[in-house]
């Protein structure tokens, strides 16, 4: 808030429109560590908003310092142009932080991804072993959702708008202070974001929320590609599956109880954060969608926490993201060891689509029909190749067709083509 009110003065320093010196001899003052928060917030609730006794304690720093320069401080401004500015200023320069550490993640899949790219594993569906697929897919995809959220944050950092429309929307403090002087009130608006590095909006959108709401969603986003992360870790690095684990740290992962516990603490946190945001994201749609008048009352003031929240809790998911992906430990024997359990099985669409037509004995739908037979008999203990072997004559399988035909790494569909894909989508980043 500060931020804003001292460049304000200076765009109307440089248009001429206040004595020049002003803007450094209010700099001084316009330092957040000389400001008491907690009782600024304490005296908001005298007017709903924060800015009020800011700028009491602000213009009471001047008066003592520079008296002289106290009279243009907030000058044809209001509390909401401050407010929803200062908010797209702080969620601009968290986004810098955010936004680097999702792509430090980006480069770690990625890596990730050309590392196990061959490393053939089970996916699961419902819970349960359904195919073939790699290990470098699942990493793959985690990066597909990481880069789409990313990209679309991206795109809503680079568009942050800032506020400006004075006490309702009509910029007719502006107006009557720029007409003195012949400047446009547009163009002083202009220049404040562009000093602030957000973007000149097409008008005040002071009741128009879709600034707040849009990055609150691009924001929940990013946290769900997360959590999708920390749910798989969770699930794989669990002793009976140990497929991965988390990377090691002194103090960090350990039972007060039981000392021989290693609890997977970094997707632990980024899961709670994912499972937080969706309330937050709604209460920015809500708040939007109850906004009234020329100023929103209460929908405007609760988008505040709101907000924030989603920024710390996409600020500290990315961060423990980006330490899990660059630590992740595949433990490849587990995974050919749980592929494994799925057996043969695991191929039986395979089977079904190459072993029916051959079993079908003139009679439509019977080949389906015996397959899915052996394949009851196999749930049930019997071996489901001496099945198979039984069930077709060589001459019209041969034994090493068979194992061909029930050799997992046979069928892994387009998964190198769709690693690449995935890696190759988001251009710029270390893994491309």
């Amino acid at each position: 808030m500060l931020d804003v009110e001292l460049e304000w003065l200076r765009v109307l320093a440089s248009a001429g429109l206040i004595n020049s010196g002003i803007p450094d001899a209010v700099a001084p003052a316009c330092q957040a560590s000389r400001y008491n928060t907690a009782d600024l917030a304490a005296r908001a609730q005298g007017g709903g908003n924060p800015v009020i006794p800011l700028l009491a304690d602000l213009r009471a720093l001047v008066r003592k310092e520079a008296p002289e320069a106290v009279g243009p401080i907030h000058k044809a401004a209001t509390s909401q142009d401050i407010l929803d500015s200062a908010l797209m200023l702080m969620a601009s320069r968290t986004l810098e932080t955010i936004l680097a550490d999702a792509r430090r993640v980006e480069t770690a899949l990625g890596d990730l991804a050309r590392r196990h790219a061959d490393t053939v594993s089970v996916a699961r569906t419902l819970t349960q072993h359904s195919l073939p697929s790699t290990f470098g897919l699942k990493a793959a995809q985690w990066l597909h959702g990481v880069g789409q959220a990313t990209a679309a944050l991206d795109t809503v950092a680079s568009a942050l708008p800032l506020q400006w429309g004075g006490a309702s929307g009509t910029m007719a403090a502006l107006t009557t202070a720029a007409d003195a002087a012949d400047h446009s009130p547009l163009t002083l608006a202009a220049d404040l974001a562009d000093r602030l590095g957000l973007v000149d909006p097409v008008a005040p959108w002071q009741t128009n929320r879709i600034p707040v709401t849009r990055l609150g969603a691009s924001l929940a986003d990013l946290l769900a590609a997360a959590g999708k992360i920390s749910n798989d870790v969770l699930l794989l690095s669990r002793p009976e599956i140990g497929e991965v684990s988390e990377p090691r740290e002194a103090g960090r992962g350990g039972s007060s109880a039981m000392p021989q516990k290693q609890n997977p603490v970094l997707s632990v946190l980024i899961r709670s954060a994912a499972l937080a945001a969706p309330g937050y994201t709604a209460m920015l749609q809500a708040a939007a969608g109850a906004a009234d008048d020329e100023r929103p009352g209460g929908s405007w003031h609760v988008e505040w926490q709101a907000l924030r929240q989603l920024l710390r809790l996409a600020g500290g998911a990315m961060a423990k993201l980006a330490e899990l992906t660059e630590g992740l430990t595949v433990n490849t024997g587990a995974v050919a060891r749980n592929l494994e359990l799925a057996g043969p099985l695991v191929v039986s669409e395979k089977v079904m689509a190459r072993i029916a037509p051959l079993l079908e004995g003139g009679v439509p739908g019977q080949g389906k029909k015996r397959v899915q037979e052996l394949v009851a008999r196999s749930l049930a203990g019997e071996d489901f190749t001496e099945l198979l072997r039984g069930a077709v004559p060589a001459e019209q399988l041969a034994d090493q067709e068979l194992t061909e035909l029930l050799n997992p790494a046979n069928y892994l569909g387009q998964s190198q083509a769709l690693i690449n894909r995935i890696i190759s989508a988001y251009p710029g980043r270390t893994n491309a």
